[in-house]
């Protein structure tokens, strides 16, 4: 039997976010912080490599703990609203929080997946990212690289062209060319606050990083069923807008081992 392609990808992004949410929790290793009532279950997880940097791991679960607590409030009005809504149970939530890449012993690049099950026609994910500099331990962006990143800048226009062609690309890769359209594309702007979340990609060199990654929930630049995306530009793209501290962290190529994750 020959199936859509369209249906493989729905089951496919079924498949990933039971792998990582929905029915693997049960083997994951005890929350670092968990709401469990009537309404909700929640959790929040971080990575023994989040852990094991106190100011970090303060920061991620003081964030998570605030989106336990909204999500929590929100379950209880609904099920409050509508009890009948809730018969089979509370809503389901989870946020992960893992390391994506540590560059020159200073700059860690945080990913953050979050899960969401309220009982709609399908779960829904979501993911953004940290930068978080060790050496002042706080948040930072992606502007001390770079000379300039006014809106609508020549940096923030170059990446942008860089991600939709990365973004074409893999889509070609998914059989999915037909959305490879500028109309999923239009709510990618040259501004670091729509641009898309961003995280410094791991490099074949040691300590460096070979360039940026950007990542797309589902929804965000393609249809449901094609799942998430994560389009790469090399540093070597964004040479010209480089200041010296860019210069300095930047180089090498991407491991295939990333290029081929998804």
């Amino acid at each position: 039997m020959c199936l859509a392609p369209t249906f493989m990808r729905a089951l496919a992004v079924a498949t990933v976010c039971s792998a990582l949410f929905g029915s693997a929790h049960a083997a994951d290793p005890k929350p670092d912080a968990i709401i469990n009532n009537k309404s909700i279950e929640a959790r929040i997880f971080l990575d023994d490599r989040i852990k094991a940097d106190a100011p970090l791991a303060a920061d991620c679960l003081a964030e998570g703990k605030k989106w336990l607590d909204k999500n929590a409030s929100e379950a209880a009005a609904s099920r409050k609203a509508d009890p009948q809504f809730f018969k089979e149970g509370g809503w389901d939530f989870e946020r992960k929080y893992t390391i994506r890449s540590v560059v020159a012993d200073r700059y860690v690049s945080v990913l953050r997946n979050d899960y969401m099950n309220t009982h709609g026609a399908h779960p829904n994910s979501d993911v953004n990212t940290i930068l978080w500099d060790k050496a002042d331990n706080k948040r930072i962006s992606i502007r001390p690289f770079f000379t300039e990143t006014a809106d609508n800048g020549a940096t923030m226009k170059a990446m942008v062209k860089a991600i939709i062609t990365s973004l074409r690309t893999e889509k070609k890769k998914r059989d999915a060319g037909e959305t490879a359209t500028d109309e999923w594309f239009k709510e990618l702007k040259p501004s670091l606050l729509r641009i898309g979340a961003v995280t410094l990609a791991p490099s074949t060199e040691a300590g460096k990083s070979s360039g940026l990654s950007f990542h797309y929930p589902p929804y965000a630049v393609g249809p449901y069923a094609e799942g998430a995306y994560v389009a790469f530009v090399p540093w070597e793209t964004l040479k010209p807008y480089l200041t010296a501290e860019g210069t300095r962290i930047f180089g090498g190529a991407r491991p295939k081992g990333d290029a081929d994750a998804p």
